[in-house]
């Protein structure tokens, strides 16, 4: 390794696009790469992506950001993934057999499979921690093997390899079959508080655990990276998590109390909890990550549609994403988007629900329905905030990363929807980041002490407006969310309840990160 200052390569692994950076021992971020990916809809509901393009990526936003670097100083290498998309490949040859399904795709709403499941949905509930959904893995897996391999003959002899984006990465830079525990406990085939694989749950899915990459910690041992150029093949791998729980280590969500929002094309709102106890609320209990060889658990949120809804809004009025926040007037006028396009997310998880705009009048117009957009945006994670509250006590404050924070408008929004104090990472990148944070513990270009010192600049939004207002916007927002969960079948509506006074915290010392230097 050179004599410079090391250096920790992050790639972080989304939907809409790979990233690379690289992050000097201030945690300063000093070159970045970025190559935009392609989203497939081949059928109604169906949404895929191209692994060996996913592949190529890494290797083209590796080099765009090491143009002009010495890439020998890069000490570690740290991934943060899409998380629940899933494809099929000849272990072999390691050449895909199947599209990447992404977490976004519905295929499986109605498949056998899932339906299969129906009658377990307790189980599946308390083994994995997440409710019976399309977007989780598990039923991607029956689907793709139903397809592919209908008897499992192959899948029972080893020949093929399911995994998630972090799997693929992990197979094609090193050749070895893993998956972190974070992006293993999303499958929904995990049981979340043993960290192994459930044989429960792979009968129910009829998953051979054959066809299952191996369960690692956070900080691996992962192989190390090769046919990244121009990296020197065998710079280690030093951490692996998946794209939001890094976005919370960069947050260092260790700390106790802390709740963030990732806002993406969709949005995760996250909280680290003491104990792998049971959630209700609507909320999912997931591992955060494994470092030290003990777990961090937390409970979860996850918003389907966020970033989604400002980019169909844009196409359908013929403007930019970024100008919809010039658009906006001061007030929607009554007019609430509820943007189900796939059902609902948390904390209602109704895949039934359909998308809707109520309140318009002869009156509305674009400016009007692009506030609502925004509104929808700032509802939706305030309705999983309140879940996160009433499991964790309290919350006063929510830090928020991701592209659509750059929109202040929506930021106030946020803050004055849900009466919190609302802090912006000024950082971008943030899952990125925290990949770094953690592959730079791991390889001890930080300890834990300097990593918690590293600085976090923010930007505030303090709440305005009055309660009742608030209330009062709530309670109009979940009149039209009851709307759109109309049964299809009996016409009755499901109700959705104004979220719960909040109640005294519980205080509670959450796992920090482990100062270990190599594998766990």
């Amino acid at each position: 390794m050179s004599t410079a200052e090391p250096l920790v390569l992050a790639i972080d692994q989304g939907t809409s696009a790979t990233k690379a950076i690289l992050v000097d021992r201030r945690g300063d971020i000093v070159a970045r790469g970025s190559v935009p990916l392609e989203l497939s809809t081949p059928a109604p509901g169906w949404v895929e992506q191209s692994a060996e393009e996913i592949w190529a990526g890494c290797g083209r936003a590796v080099a765009a950001c090491l143009d002009g670097r010495d890439a020998s100083s890069v000490a570690a290498i740290g991934l943060s993934t899409q998380r629940e998309s899933l494809l099929l490949w000849d272990r072999a040859t390691g050449e895909p057999l199947s599209p990447l399904v992404s977490w976004l795709d519905k295929r499986t709403a109605g498949d056998p499979a899932l339906l299969r499941a129906v009658p377990r949905a307790e189980l599946v509930r308390e083994v994995s921690g997440l409710p019976l959904d399309p977007m989780f893995s598990a039923p991607k897996a029956a689907w793709l093997l139903d397809r592919y391999d209908p008897d499992r003959r192959r899948a029972h002899a080893g020949e093929l390899c399911l995994g998630t984006v972090d799997s693929w990465l992990l197979f094609k830079l090193g050749g070895a079959h893993l998956i972190e525990v974070g992006n293993a406990a999303r499958t929904q085939l995990l049981d979340v508080r043993r960290c192994a694989w459930d044989r429960r749950l792979t009968q129910i899915f009829d998953v051979p655990l054959e066809v299952l990459p191996q369960v690692v910690p956070s900080q691996g041992p992962f192989p190390s990276a090769r046919g990244l150029a121009p990296l020197a093949d065998g710079v280690p791998v030093t951490a692996v998590l998946g794209d939001s729980h890094a976005a919370l280590f960069a947050h260092a969500g260790w700390a106790p109390g802390t709740v963030k929002a990732t806002y993406g094309t969709g949005s995760s709102v996250m909280a680290v909890v003491p104990s792998a106890a049971r959630v209700s609320s609507g909320l999912c209990l997931t591992v955060a990550w494994q470092t030290g060889g003990n777990p961090t658990w937390a409970v979860e949120g996850n918003v389907r549609s966020t970033g989604a809804t400002v980019n169909w809004l844009a196409g359908v009025l013929g403007r930019g994403p970024a100008e919809l926040a010039e658009l906006a007037a001061d007030s929607s006028e009554g007019v609430v988007v509820v943007p189900a396009f796939g059902g609902l997310g948390a904390p209602w998880w109704d895949e039934n629900a359909v998308g809707l705009i109520s309140g318009l009048t002869l009156g509305t117009q674009a400016g009007h329905l692009a506030r609502a957009a925004l509104e929808s945006i700032a509802f939706q994670v305030e309705d999983v905030v309140a879940a996160v509250e009433r499991e964790t006590g309290p919350v006063t404050r929510l830090l928020a990363d991701g592209g659509p924070t750059g929109n202040p408008v929506l930021m106030r929004l946020q803050a004055d929807t849900s009466g919190r104090l609302v802090e912006r990472a000024l950082a971008r990148d943030l899952s990125a980041l925290g990949a770094a944070h953690l592959a730079g513990l791991t390889r001890g270009v930080w300890d834990r002490d300097a990593l918690e010192r590293l600085d976090r600049p923010r930007e505030s939004y303090p709440p305005d407006g009055d309660e009742t207002t608030r209330a009062r916007r709530l309670a109009h927002w979940h009149t039209a969310v009851r709307r759109a969960r109309l049964q299809a079948t009996s016409g009755d509506s499901v109700p959705a309840p104004a979220p719960p006074p909040r109640t005294a915290a519980v205080p509670h010392r959450t796992p920090e990160p482990s100062t270990a230097k190599g594998a766990s």
